[in-house]
């Protein structure tokens, strides 16, 4: 087969399922609720008690606190990442926050926060 004829079939493949999971909705980005970060964290970390969950009012990302200590999770895409709160920086931005993980499968995130969930945010993740 000429590589040009690959060459189409290959882009216009990749091409048709991007067009068709944007159609079916699944590039939408995962809206987080507090019941919805419970179950997103326990399907990451199964053996981990939640005590409590605080949602960020744009619903991409979450604190979850457990008895063993906080981790976030947040949206990334149509799917969520968590990582409980051991061996990070956080860094004041001017939308929020943003956490570098000292970690190299994920090294940071901008958690996206308004003025007043800014402090109570900032509270709760500092160390105890």
């Amino acid at each position: 087969m000429p590589l040009e004829i690959l060459l189409v079939l290959v882009v216009g493949g990749i091409g048709g399922i991007t067009i068709l999971l944007h159609l079916t909705g699944r590039s939408r980005q995962f809206a987080l609720t507090p019941d919805l970060a419970r179950a997103q964290w326990s399907r990451h970390f199964p053996d981990d008690v939640i005590a409590d969950v605080t949602v960020a009012h744009d619903q991409r990302s979450a604190l979850i606190r457990t008895t063993t200590g906080s981790g976030l999770l947040w949206s990334f895409g149509a799917d969520t990442v968590a990582r409980h709160l051991q061996d990070y920086d956080w860094i004041e931005h001017p939308d929020g926050f943003e956490v570098q993980f000292h970690d190299f499968g994920t090294p940071s995130t901008r958690i996206h926060l308004d003025d007043i969930e800014r402090a109570h945010w900032r509270h709760l993740m500092e160390p105890a």
